[in-house]
């Protein structure tokens, strides 16, 4: 069994360097082959695509962008009225994927409307999700890339969020019907929603496109006190026969360096060369 591959996710991690650059060079000196930035559109997509190689890393994933954050939004692929803004946005990463090689988008859905019985708008926004979805497929399929989209904990994270559960992802998924448009799993998220990791995992592996990794409650390294065994779930992963990267997308509980004690383990008892140690 292959070992797993990891990506530095540099909106949450190395928080002590100011720079995106600086947070690259960091991750490539840290042993990273690859990284993933949430929102990278502050920078201008060659600055993002030069300071990558810079670090010998891959950019393996961005967000859609997340819409107007004054107005409360966090992407836009299922809100209704938003269709133009959220196409325009697609556009956009598209645009940033295709100059830094990478080849996954995650597709924000976006939140209910403030105010708004979520019951109430579920048809709607179910119904523009997937006339959205069917656009981007057929854009993304253009360019050889992968959609993904992320079910996020309504419990604590975003409880307004249109996405909370991999079993609601993936009969959306099946309704759509598009090979390039894939399940973003954060065993963070999964865990607070439902629990039953181990079967969830095995049911959903086959339609997932990236994993992405935290201790819950606290969200902090996998090896940080916490309900999960990621020994475990590491393991599971590479049984089950997962291919893809697995973000690490925690908030590091003091400097992320001695924080990746966790990760140094895991490629010591694999016996993976570690660059740039």
């Amino acid at each position: 069994m292959a070992p797993l591959r990891f990506s530095a996710n540099l909106s949450w991690l190395f928080p002590e360097l100011p720079s995106l650059t600086a947070r690259f060079r960091a991750a490539g000196s840290a042993g990273f082959e690859a990284a993933e930035v949430a929102f990278p559109y502050a920078e201008p997509p060659e600055a993002l695509a030069r300071a990558a190689q810079e670090a010998g890393l891959r950019l393996v994933l961005i967000n859609t962008p997340p819409g107007d954050p004054e107005k409360g939004e966090m992407g836009l692929g299922a809100v209704p009225g938003r269709q133009a803004a959220f196409r325009e946005g697609l556009e956009q990463a598209v645009l940033y994927a295709k100059a830094v090689g990478c080849p996954r988008i995650h597709l924000m859905a976006g939140r209910v409307p403030q105010g708004v019985d979520r019951a109430s708008v579920r048809g709607e926004m179910e119904r523009v999700f997937l006339e959205n979805l069917r656009h981007a497929a057929g854009v993304l399929a253009q360019e050889n890339l992968v959609g993904l989209l992320e079910p996020i904990n309504t419990r604590i994270t975003d409880p307004r969020y249109f996405l909370d559960t991999p079993q609601q992802v993936a009969a959306i998924l099946q309704k759509v019907g598009r090979p390039n448009l894939q399940l973003q799993m954060d065993i963070f998220h999964w865990q607070i929603m439902d629990g039953n990791l181990t079967g969830n995992i095995r049911e959903f592996l086959p339609i997932v496109g990236h994993v992405q990794v935290a201790q819950v409650p606290g969200r902090g390294e996998p090896d940080s006190p916490g309900e999960l065994n990621f020994p475990y779930l590491f393991q599971l992963l590479e049984d089950e026969g997962y291919k893809g990267f697995v973000g690490c997308e925690y908030r590091p509980q003091g400097d992320t360096i001695e924080g990746l004690r966790w990760l140094r383990s895991y490629w010591d008892r694999q016996g993976c060369p570690q660059t740039g140690q």
